[in-house]
């Protein structure tokens, strides 16, 4: 415990950019992003940019969880369809509703819901908890499967407008915008936990729960903290989802392309720094989407899965523990 959080406060006291400049730098980097990709002029370069943005939120979500807290997350889908069906029941509801209003609403559920598991699971540690959360998953596909008011297991399609919202051009931008927007709060989020107190006992429940214990950590309370967060977070990279697939179904929501992805990417990047998930999805996700438009689809979860075990076994810490060792 004590190694873990004498890195934690060394990382949090070196010099560097602050929370609100960071953030800035977040915000100028996505606005260049959208304007590179809006000058490329091809609606297939929102559809491929959205996914790898959409995977980087993902990956920070689970990382907040099972890299800096060390409990690792199987039911990824459970939380990510929570927030894309939300997005469902508020279209069938309330159609006028703006995008970003159904994504806050789509992260609170699933916080709620993180919260809830957590609080009843996160006294099971190691594969226990793991293996509860994949249990979590089924629990809510098989809920979903049965609710006819958002089509069950034949599906509901949600018809997204011609034109977005504010800044023109088709809807596919927009969500692409929205995903870069997520992409900024999640990342400014995930770096301002590292150089916090929050961060400090994320760490000393990772390296030993029970001396973060003996020591006056509120395990508990972090835990909770922790599985709230990243639900809220997977949550919201679900909630644009329906507009972006028009179609949704259980099939499709609790895909296990989320599942494998948003764990490999973290693992792949680098699980210490809120940049090995950025790394990760750049990396696995540029691929994936190079493959699916020149070999199939198919093979998405076999990328992720194979250069998963090779990072394991060559750089277990991801490329950035990797590139941070040599410097070292």
């Amino acid at each position: 415990m004590a190694s873990s959080v004498a890195k934690a406060a060394e990382r949090g006291t070196a010099p560097g950019l602050g929370n609100a400049a960071f953030f800035g730098v977040l915000v100028i980097a996505a606005a260049a992003i959208f304007g590179a990709t809006r000058w490329f002029g091809n609606d297939y370069a929102f559809f491929a940019a959205y996914v790898v943005v959409q995977y980087i939120v993902l990956g920070t979500a689970w990382n907040i969880l099972g890299g800096y807290t060390g409990y690792v997350n199987f039911g990824i889908t459970a939380f990510f369809a929570i927030g894309a069906y939300s997005s469902v029941v508020l279209y069938k509801l309330t159609p006028w509703m703006p995008l970003p209003a159904m994504v806050a609403i789509g992260g609170v559920m699933a916080a709620l819901v993180g919260l809830g598991t957590g609080y009843l699971t996160l006294r099971l540690r190691g594969v226990f908890f793991s293996i509860a959360t994949l249990a979590l998953a089924v629990v809510v596909q098989t809920l979903i499967t049965n609710w006819d008011f958002v089509g069950g297991a034949r599906g509901a399609y949600v018809l997204r407008p011609k034109l977005a919202p504010l800044i023109g051009g088709g809807y596919i931008e927009y969500l692409f915008l929205v995903m870069l927007g997520l992409c900024v709060v999640a990342l400014a989020t995930a770096r301002a936990i590292e150089r916090s107190a929050l961060g400090f006992g994320f760490a000393a429940i990772r390296d030993d729960e029970a001396a973060a214990e003996a020591s006056g950590v509120p395990t508990l309370k972090l835990k909770l903290v922790a599985t709230a967060l990243s639900g809220g977070f997977m949550g919201m990279a679900g909630a644009p989802l329906p507009y972006y697939v028009t179609y949704l179904d259980p099939a499709s929501g609790f895909s296990l392309n989320y599942a494998v992805n948003a764990i490999a990417m973290p693992l792949i990047g680098g699980t210490s720094s809120w940049l090995g998930p950025v790394v990760g999805a750049v990396l696995v996700g540029g691929l994936q989407e190079y493959l699916r438009v020149t070999i199939s689809s198919a093979i998405n979860v076999l990328v992720a899965g194979v250069l998963m075990v090779v990072f394991v076994i060559v750089a277990p810490q991801g490329v950035v523990g990797l590139f941070q060792r040599k410097k070292r």
